[in-house]
Formats: C-alpha cells, sequence, structure tokens
C-alpha cells in the first residue's frame, strides 16, 4: 500500500530521514540536556565531599561543573561489581568524581567511548601473554588496574580507597586509569594524548626531554622525580604523571616545570590552587 502511493512513501522517507539525522547528530545533545535539569542529589554532594577530598579546594563554578559531569558520567556509564563486589553510591561517586576531575574543563565527550567500569574488591589476577618472536608464554599478573580501548575500566576498590586516604600521595588508580581512557582518544595509548599541532610540537619536545631525564637517573640509581613505573614505557609515563599533577601538583612543578605547563595546557587548569588555564 505504501509502496504505491508515492505521496504517502516520500513522507515516510523524509521522516526517516529526519529520524537518522537527530539521533546522529541531536540525540545525545538532547539526552544530556534532559539529564542535567535534575537536580544534582543532596546525598551525591555528601559522598563527593567524603570520597574525593579535593572537592573543597575547587571554585564554586568547578564544583558545579564536576556535578555535572559526574551526573552524565553514572547515566551513561555502567557499573559492573566483580567476584561478588556491591557496587554502592559511595563506589560510583568516588570513581565518577575523579575520573571527572581529568575532564574538568575538558569536554565530557572525551568520555563518550568509555562504556563500562569494572569494580573489584581488591587487587586481582589477570593472564597475560608475552612473546619473543618465536616463543609464546602466558603468566598470571597482580593489578589494581586496568584500560582498554575497548571502552572499559578495571579498578581495585581497595586501591581506589587508598587513594581517598591519601590525597596527595603519588598513586591514585582512578585518575592514572582514566588518563590512559584520554591517550586512547587518538587511537593509541603512546603517551601522547591528541593535541593541536603547536600543542603537540611542545609535547614532544618537553616529554621527550623528562623521560630521558627520569631513564638517566634511574640508571645511575639515584632517586628519581617521578614513581618509576612511569619509566616502563610512555604510555605509563603520561598516566603516572597525570596522578603527580593532580595528586602532587607542588612537586611536579617544582622538579619539572615545563612538563607541568604541559599538562596545565591539557587539562586547562592549575590543580595548585585549581585556577583556570587562562589565569
Amino acid at each position: 500500500m505504501l509502496a504505491s502511493n508515492p505521496f504517502l512513501f516520500a513522507l515516510f522517507a523524509v521522516g526517516l530521514i529526519g529520524l537518522t539525522v537527530f539521533y546522529l547528530f541531536f540525540f545525545q545533545r538532547w539526552r544530556r540536556n534532559r539529564t542535567l535539569q535534575h537536580p544534582f542529589p543532596k546525598a551525591w554532594r555528601t559522598l563527593l565531599r567524603r570520597q574525593m577530598p579535593v572537592y573543597r579546594h575547587l571554585s564554586d563554578r568547578q564544583k558545579q561543573q564536576l556535578e555535572k559531569r559526574v551526573q552524565l558520567f553514572l547515566n551513561e556509564k555502567v557499573f559492573y561489581g566483580c567476584n561478588g563486589f556491591d557496587v554502592d553510591d559511595r563506589v560510583r561517586l568516588t570513581i565518577a568524581g575523579h575520573a571527572c576531575l581529568l575532564i574538568l574543563e575538558r569536554p565530557f565527550s572525551d568520555y563518550d567511548d568509555v562504556h563500562a567500569i569494572l569494580v573489584y574488591p581488591d587487587v586481582y589476577s589477570a593472564q597475560t601473554t608475552e612473546s619473543d618472536g618465536v616463543v609464546v608464554s602466558t603468566h598470571q599478573e597482580i593489578r589494581a588496574g586496568e584500560a582498554s580501548s575497548h571502552g572499559q575500566v578495571v579498578l581495585a576498590w581497595n586501591q581506589c580507597q587508598q587513594a581517598v586516604s591519601q590525597p596527595h600521595g603519588p598513586h591514585n588508580v582512578i585518575l592514572h586509569e582514566f588518563a590512559h581512557q584520554l591517550d586512547y582518544l587518538d587511537g593509541s595509548a603512546d603517551g601522547a594524548p591528541p593535541l593541536s599541532t603547536e600543542q603537540a610540537r611542545r609535547w614532544q619536545q618537553t616529554m621527550s626531554t623528562a623521560w630521558e631525564h627520569l631513564q638517566t637517573t634511574l640508571k645511575h640509581h639515584h632517586k628519581p622525580w617521578l614513581d618509576p613505573y612511569g619509566a616502563t614505557e610512555p604510555a605509563e609515563f603520561f598516566a603516572v604523571l597525570t596522578e603527580t599533577f593532580f595528586q602532587q601538583p607542588q612537586h611536579l612543578w617544582h622538579e619539572q616545570p615545563e612538563v607541568y605547563q604541559a599538562l596545565r595546557d591539557f587539562y586547562r587548569l592549575n590543580p595548585i590552587d585549581f585556577s583556570g588555564h587562562d589565569r
């Protein structure tokens, strides 16, 4: 019947095209705007204050911005408890708050490819495969977290809690793994997230110099300015630098001011006092 009536067929085709265009280009924005029309729950704000010590140092504008990011994050990302772990609001708010700190002044779309967060109660064992070109071997590795280019982040809750209890310590597994997700934005985790041409040039020069400095320091058995794990590969260098940038900004500024500035340009904020990028 529809095929025999050109007018109805044309009307159907136009409607279908319109729906397709709306879904591809406007649906996500519409859905996010609807999510943000709901007020941020007071119980969530209480959990953020308790589980995210840095929250109290943010300006009022930044607190509101973080809450919006968290609201979207919790609406769009799926949490799974592993090994019988119960994922409650405290777990979700802790992870979402720290993850969204990285994109506080960046687009929320940086996390569009993140779909699932798997949470273990404790460090967990994962099977890894290594090849020397001839022999392929597998072994078990104990991990506190990992990030995947397929949109999954895995975290050990006891390590997340350690970061909460030691907000100025060198480690924060949530920041670390979500830094990897930002690194994946250009298709590969290589220690260089997407940057403008001029930023990329400065980044390459600054990070290469800092990487070589860290390698030399370790080679001569001197105390490194960064967690030695950052020396394993460029992707880990960026993730560990991100931890230090947010957890120990004064230390990083003192030891490697050019690296600090490069990270400040990328994250668009200054965690020493949480002033904006342009201040």
